[in-house]
């Protein structure tokens, strides 16, 4: 018995044995890899809104006058551009000292350019402009008469025709198909009155010459390259009495040869003195007077005006204006304004819009506007 368990302990035993050798080999699990923790992205914090920064004021603009804003002053170039413009600068610096307020002269190129700068600057520009530039300048944008010249008692002025003295020319009917010299279509007696007048005489002008100012005109005629030019006249200053309409514009042939500049470089004929536009080429034509005669007058033409921009400021005006009538009765005004080689004021006076209605009933009869001024 002991010895058949001891067998039955051996079987069992071996078989143990077989059955353990069998099984598979466990292969070992593999250490656990940690994953890399995600970042902790904290929440982003809204900014806090940004305070809208007040709306700034607007800027104030310049006073008008200010040494910021200029008052605007136009001249036009009716006589020698260059001494206008020094002229110019001491008027504005004598209106400065006057008022209080600054000024920038210019002299346009044109009296057509004068008027559309007045009217492009509508709130601060001062024309000084004749009565056909005014007329244009009212019609085209408003603009409004200040003072007009008064010269050695005069307000009014003419139209001059003037020829060689030694020409075939005795009247205005001679003219036909004559060669025509004029300042600027846009002055009121070197053009508008003297083309109506042709006009009303059936005059044909041969060739026309814009010359570029009063001066320029005398001088073609001088030099003779025309036959016949339109120019301002102002009446002469006699040794007794005053000229008066109808009486010779021109001085009387026995004093002709005694003409010259005296000392101070006036144009007189013995004692008469020369004020028409031949007195404007006297430093370089000494005997101006001895070459160019004239040979005959329009109707009156109201002088030339100081002229405001349409919105000019109301408050500034009569201020400048009597600053102007002050200037014109010193001494410094003799250099400038005053003087015969500018525009030779004397004086000046109110001038109002209804004295400009034959200019216009002219321009109208002509068909003159600013579009085909010259045209």
């Amino acid at each position: 018995m002991k010895k058949f368990q001891y067998i039955v302990f051996v079987l069992v035993l071996s078989m143990a044995l077989v059955l353990s050798a069998c099984q598979p080999t466990a292969t070992p699990e593999p250490a656990p890899v940690e994953e890399p923790a995600e970042p902790v992205v904290e929440p982003t914090k809204a900014p806090e809104p940004t305070a809208v920064p007040p709306t700034p004021e607007p800027t104030a603009e310049p006073a008008i006058g200010s040494e910021e804003h200029p008052i605007k002053v136009l001249f036009v170039p009716s006589v020698d551009v260059d001494f206008m413009i020094s002229s110019g600068d001491l008027i504005a610096q004598a209106l400065n000292e006057a008022t209080g307020l600054f000024f920038e002269v210019a002299v346009p190129t044109s009296y057509a350019a004068t008027i559309e700068e007045m009217c492009a600057s509508p709130t601060d520009t001062i024309g000084f402009i004749p009565a056909l530039g005014y007329a244009l300048a009212s019609q085209l944008c408003g603009v409004e008469p200040g003072l007009a010249s008064v010269r050695y008692g005069w307000n009014v002025y003419w139209t001059e025709f003037v020829v060689a003295r030694d020409s075939d020319y005795q009247a205005l009917e001679d003219l036909d198909g004559a060669t025509w010299a004029f300042p600027d279509a846009g002055s009121t007696s070197g053009y508008l009155y003297p083309k109506a007048i042709f006009a009303d005489l059936g005059i044909a002008p041969g060739e026309e010459v814009e010359a570029g100012g009063h001066p320029q005109a005398v001088k073609a005629v001088y030099n003779g390259e025309a036959d016949v030019a339109t120019v301002y006249f102002s009446a002469p200053l006699l040794p007794e009495g005053n000229w008066a309409m109808g009486d010779d514009p021109d001085v009387p042939d026995e004093v002709v040869d005694e003409c010259g500049p005296n000392a101070d470089g006036k144009l007189y004929c013995g004692e008469y003195r020369v004020l028409d536009a031949r007195a404007a080429i006297l430093t370089e034509a000494p005997d101006v007077v001895q070459k160019v005669r004239i040979l005959g007058l329009s109707s009156e033409i109201p002088n030339d005006t100081m002229s405001f921009s349409p919105d000019f400021p109301e408050d500034l005006r009569q201020i400048i204006m009597d600053a102007i009538v002050e200037y014109i009765g010193s001494e410094a005004c003799a250099e400038t304004l005053c003087n015969e080689k500018f525009y030779d004021w004397t004086g000046a006076a109110p001038i109002f819009d209804e004295n400009f209605d034959g200019v216009r009933l002219l321009m109208e009869a002509q068909g003159i506007t600013l579009e085909n001024l010259g045209q």
